[in-house]
């Protein structure tokens, strides 16, 4: 059974890399120096995440994504 998680990713310019974070899943985040490279590496930190608490006897559920929001401020 497949499941599909949705990233929030980020440039950082002090490090040149992308940084993802999958909102919901405690400890669900990485880096890559290419959105291929954090991609790849989102997905191994998923499944050794589901992995470990399968393994433990956890439930594995999620909480939704729910989305981003702009926000627009004088300054």
């Amino acid at each position: 059974m497949s499941q599909t998680f949705t990233a929030y990713i980020e440039f950082d310019r002090d490090t040149g890399l992308y940084v993802g974070t999958i909102p919901g899943l405690a400890g669900g985040h990485s880096q890559g120096a290419s959105l291929d490279e954090l991609q790849q590496n989102l997905k191994e930190v998923v499944e050794l995440i589901l992995d470990e608490r399968r393994r433990r006897g956890e439930v594995v559920e999620v909480e939704p994504f729910v989305g981003i929001q702009q926000i627009t401020v004088a300054g």
